[in-house]
Order: structure tokens, then C-alpha cells, then sequence
């Protein structure tokens, strides 16, 4: 599969497993996270602040890691603003809060570690947690992990007790397959890094 179907196909992925979280009223962290926990605290629709949210860390990644990543970035957040914005023609559903955690999660992580492997990330830790892999040679689960759990402590506020507990197993989730494929990932960013300013990766 060449690059920019896998980043759709990383895009589709993480917007399922974001959509099964909602409907599981389970949070997650990175920017994602945080979104779906700003969405239940203020009822903004979630594609609408998701995109706003990524705005700034677009900045950061044209710093830090080149302008090819930051388009790729800039493009995977807008596939997933429009996926996600498709949640509200479904018909009303639920999802056992269980189910919902393991399932949501599997598909967020496997999706952010594809976006990683192309040179792609959703912005916000994402870029914190490749920049320190690149640079200091650390699990970038690790770093989601730390970053996210932060994050997911102000989902007990917003979604309850329960909920703020199985957040945080979501966060262990994705933050364990995305440690899983970590020298994958690391390829992946030294490629970004090392691609010529002005050049679109293929």
C-alpha cells in the first residue's frame, strides 16, 4: 500500500476507534483526546474543535520536524475532521463501555502507529513524543502514555469515575502499540526529518 493510502487508511481507522469511544462515553488522550473531553464539557461538535485544537501544533512541526511532516499532519487531521464530522448521520447508538474501551482503543493505536510509520501524526503529543524519539531515542509510547494520562485525568470531571478509570486503560492501549512498533516509527521520522524542505514525500 503506497503512503497516502496508508494515512487514509490510518485517518479511517482512528476515526472509527474515536467514534467508538465517544459512544462508549470513554476519552483518550493526545489532541484527540482532549477534544473528545472539551466536546462533553462544552457540547462544541467534535470535528469543528478538533481541527481548531491542531491549529498551533501545525507551527511546531514545520520546527520541528520539516514541512513535508506538517503537511501530512495537516492533511490526516482534516481526513479525520471529516471523518468524525460523519458521526452525526448515524443513527443513534450505544456501545458497552467495555467493549467500547478495548475496541476504540485497538483501532486508534493501530491507526496513530500507521500515520507514524508514514511520516504522518493528529498534531499536539503526537509531535512532542516523535520529536523526543527522533532526538533523545524515547519509546514514543512511553511519551504518549505520560502526556496522555494527563490529559484523561480531566476526562473524571467530564465523563465520571468509571469512565476517567477505562480512559485510562485506552491510553495504555494505544500507548503500548504504538511502543510496539517504535524502531518502525523511528525509521519513519528520520525519513521526515531528513527529506529536503520544499519536497513532497511520496
Amino acid at each position: 500500500m503506497n503512503r497516502p493510502l496508508s494515512i487514509a487508511a490510518g485517518c479511517l481507522l482512528i476515526s472509527l476507534g474515536l467514534i467508538v469511544l465517544k459512544h462508549s462515553q470513554v476519552v483518550t488522550g493526545g489532541t484527540a483526546g482532549l477534544t473528545l473531553t472539551l466536546s462533553y464539557i462544552f457540547d462544541i461538535p467534535f470535528a469543528l474543535l478538533f481541527f481548531v485544537i491542531n491549529i498551533p501544533f501545525y507551527f511546531i512541526a514545520v520546527i520541528q520536524m520539516g514541512w513535508n511532516f506538517m503537511l501530512s499532519t495537516m492533511i490526516s487531521v482534516i481526513l479525520v475532521t471529516i471523518m468524525t464530522a460523519a458521526d452525526r448521520w448515524l443513527p443513534g447508538f450505544e456501545v458497552n463501555i467495555f467493549i467500547g474501551t478495548i475496541l476504540g482503543s485497538v483501532l486508534c493505536g493501530v491507526g496513530l502507529t500507521t500515520l507514524f510509520v508514514n511520516r504522518a501524526s493528529l498534531g499536539g503529543v503526537n509531535i512532542l513524543a516523535l520529536f523526543l524519539q527522533k532526538r533523545y531515542k524515547m519509546n514514543p509510547g512511553t511519551v504518549n502514555f505520560v502526556f496522555d494520562t494527563s490529559i484523561v485525568m480531566l476526562g473524571f470531571y467530564s465523563v465520571g469515575v468509571l469512565q476517567g478509570v477505562l480512559s485510562i486503560a485506552s491510553v495504555f492501549i494505544v500507548s503500548t502499540i504504538i511502543g510496539l512498533y517504535k524502531k518502525k516509527i523511528l525509521a519513519g521520522t528520520q525519513l521526515a526529518a531528513n527529506t529536503p524542505r520544499g519536497t513532497a514525500a511520496g
